[in-house]
């Protein structure tokens, strides 16, 4: 198992175009690490926001009675892929992985994939 610095840390050095990555708490909307963006991207900012897209998504599941679970959210832009990973395993609840990738650089099905494995890896 992997601690959150060295996990964040594997997502920018193993997948292809990111930039940018983040374990967030979307109960409170706190980023509990990050790792890339800049000056030109704060990253502290894009983790609340994106708190607010997984509240929204999953209250529009329980109005529309689906009684399924999200693995990914997928927000496309012109040059960027930014991917919401919800945490399933145990300690996962609550919590998000969110990715942000060069979509000039960036193979989408392996970063998912890649995602995958390293939340199977990360001990929260």
């Amino acid at each position: 198992m992997a601690n959150t610095e060295t996990s964040l840390k594997e997502c920018l050095a193993s997948i292809d175009g990111a930039t940018a990555v983040a374990l967030v708490d979307y109960t409170s909307g706190m980023a509990l690490g990050t790792l890339g963006g800049g000056k030109d991207f704060n990253l502290e900012v894009a983790a609340a926001g994106n708190t607010d897209v997984v509240r929204s998504k999953l209250r529009t599941m329980e109005h529309l009675g689906l009684n399924e679970e999200i693995e990914d959210i997928l927000i496309t832009l012109n040059s960027q892929y930014h991917l919401i990973r919800l945490l399933k395993g145990r300690g996962g609840n609550g919590l998000f992985l969110y990715l942000v990738l060069d979509g000039a650089r960036a193979n989408l099905a392996m970063a998912r994939h890649q995602l995958r494995r390293i939340e199977a890896e990360l001990e929260v």
